[in-house]
């Protein structure tokens, strides 16, 4: 199995050292290089694009929401933003410009891999706390998120997503193939005018785009 490409963009020494050990040891990861701000991960981006960029918010030169905006509208891989902070705002704006994943600093060696392999394989991946976050400070009923332009199945696509579940997962859930759920997943993502699906389910919970 090829090893899963990383770009990682921080602008802590220690953090970006940390976290090129921890992935390099496991063998399953090739980290192509390392970034202090989100300038310098674009352009390492554009001359070796990785799978994934692990990218922090708040950097010097270009923060980590610009540099995924850049990232996302040119298809130099796939974003999963790393933070300290579990500002709402900030994690709208990412998901807004094409974020995948959204993971607080906190995390253990083991749940960082995972949630890379997770985003590398098409599974949006938010922070349980952030999701809690988001679906306390705003009702979907007054938020703007409109169930009435969906079937019965097609929500419980939407749910299950915001639940984080995979195809996989949602197919089991549901008794459905899982091609099946890519289509609906599709024709829904389509009919908001959404990118991805960690953007559905932000929407599900805050009815924000």
């Amino acid at each position: 199995m090829d090893k899963i490409r990383v770009i990682i963009a921080d602008d802590s020494d220690f953090v970006r050292d940390g976290m090129k050990i921890i992935l390099e040891a496991d063998g399953g990861f090739d980290v192509i290089s390392c970034a202090p701000n989100g300038k310098e991960a674009v352009e390492i981006g554009r001359k070796t694009p990785p799978d994934v960029f692990l990218m922090d918010i708040q950097m010097p030169v270009m923060d980590g929401i610009e540099a995924t905006k850049i990232i996302t509208e040119e298809g130099l891989g796939k974003v999963l933003i790393l933070t300290t902070f579990d500002d709402n705002d900030l994690v709208r704006k990412a998901i807004r410009n094409g974020a995948r994943g959204y993971l607080i600093k906190n995390h253990t060696p083991d749940h960082l891999k995972q949630t890379i392999r997770s985003v590398m394989n098409g599974t949006g991946v938010m922070d349980e706390n952030i999701f809690e976050t988001l679906a306390e400070s705003v009702s979907m009923q007054s938020a703007g998120f409109d169930p009435s332009g969906y079937s019965e199945r097609e929500l419980d696509i939407i749910k299950a997503v915001a639940d984080g579940l995979s195809n996989k997962e949602i197919a089991s859930r549901l008794f459905i193939s899982e091609g099946t759920v890519k289509n609906y997943i599709t024709n829904i993502l389509s009919k908001e005018g959404l990118s991805h699906r960690t953007a559905l389910a932000v929407y599900y919970l805050t009815g924000k785009k």
